[in-house]
């Protein structure tokens, strides 16, 4: 059995119930259509592998999965609502805070974090905590918002000359960028935030905790556009990525 501390833990700014409805039990579109797809291709999981998930919010990567699977969030909503949606006898959900010291026991052949690395202040200390628990030769997969591309509140477009450019304001400096859930709503908005780091920190994130990098790939939007824009927004949306996957080794 695993286990963790039972310290009462909660996402930053109660936003764990906005979420899980932003969200919904299957995932955005983009989760549907593109992350996930794509990510259970690179962790081409084998049978009998062990998969530890960090930050799973309500388990929508974990209802994917077959094995032995230990799933864990800060938001006991999150964890909550996992546990209600997934019946799986060999999934498991805790929450913690993954950037922090973890009491688990255990081995794992496989970890990921799919878009819950940009929302951990200490992103540092996941990595650390990850590799302790993977075995040698373990894989992990990031899926991260491209920090090229999308920097919240300092990436946008622009129309110029019939072409659609995408522009960024800051790139290399780490970014504590606060996200609000209904801004027009100040009765409901919930704050949240993103943190934007360049790719040569996840590298050494990784690099400084006993990973290399195998692969990396970047995901493009699949949507159509339609009207007079059509063209140069679809060209657009083909050339910018949306996601950044990062499949790396753990070397020792």
């Amino acid at each position: 059995m695993w286990t963790n501390d039972p310290k009462k833990t909660a996402w930053k700014g109660q936003v764990g119930e906005w979420y899980k409805k932003s969200v919904g039990v299957e995932g955005s579109y983009y989760h549907q259509q593109v992350i996930l797809p794509n990510s259970l291709r690179l962790l081409d999981i084998k049978s009998g592998e062990k998969i530890l998930d960090f930050g799973c919010g309500q388990g929508i990567l974990g209802r994917k999965i077959d094995n032995e699977y230990l799933g864990i969030d800060l938001s006991k909503e999150l964890i909550d609502e996992a546990k209600k949606l997934d019946k799986n006898l060999k999934h498991s959900y805790l929450t913690g805070d993954v950037c922090k010291e973890l009491k688990i026991y255990g081995t794992f052949d496989k970890g990921a974090m799919i878009l819950s690395l940009q929302n951990m202040k200490r992103p540092f200390g996941a990595i650390k905590n990850l590799s302790k628990l993977l075995k040698k030769g373990g894989e992990l997969l990031l899926v991260i918002n491209h920090p090229a591309f999308r920097i919240p509140k300092h990436s946008d477009w622009e129309v110029k000359d019939n072409k659609q450019l995408r522009t960024v304001e800051s790139y290399m400096s780490p970014l504590e960028i606060p996200i609000e859930s209904s801004p027009f709503d100040k009765k409901n908005n919930q704050i949240s935030y993103s943190y934007h780091y360049p790719l040569s920190a996840f590298s050494e994130m990784l690099f400084d905790n006993g990973f290399y990098i195998e692969k990396m790939e970047e995901w493009v939007s699949d949507k159509k556009s339609e009207g007079g824009m059509a063209i140069i927004e679809d060209k657009a949306r083909a050339e910018f990525p949306l996601f950044l996957a990062i499949l790396a080794i753990k070397n020792g």
